[in-house]
Order: structure tokens, then sequence, then C-alpha cells
């Protein structure tokens, strides 16, 4: 977590886990987009961690555990 004060910016980060038996991009894509559901101006989205669900019988799941960016707005 990066912050100043005083005016200037403050960035903040958070972990976001994605699903999805497609691809690991859509995985992501799916992590993203639900954490833009609570959180604003999301500026990056950095891959830590990437594996697969083998299960015999049924679709490869792919997950993606990332770590987000946002720009943090304080409260006047």
């Amino acid at each position: 977590m990066k912050g100043e004060h005083n005016g200037r910016k403050c960035v903040h980060s958070d972990r976001a886990s994605g699903t999805s038996n497609e691809s690991w991009e859509k995985a992501a894509v799916v992590a993203i987009e639900q954490a833009s559901k609570t959180l604003r101006d999301i500026r990056v989205a950095r891959i830590v961690e990437q594996d697969v669900h083998i299960e015999p019988g049924k679709p490869l799941s792919y997950r993606v555990k990332m770590e987000l960016s946002f720009k943090y707005e304080a409260s006047a």
C-alpha cells in the first residue's frame, strides 16, 4: 500500500481471484469484473498465482489470484 497525504495521490492494493472453465485470461476478467463492483478506479492487476483444477470427467477449471492496485479517495 502506497500513500501520500495533503491532497496527493494515494494508491491501495487488494487481492482478488477468478475462475473460468475456458482460460486463465477469462478467469482474470472474472476477477477484475467482480472487484470492479466494489472498487473504483482499478489501475493495475498483477497475477500472483495461477492453477488448474482437474477433476476426471469434468471440464478444467482455470483459476488466477491477483493483486489489484486502485486509487484511494479519502473522505473530506
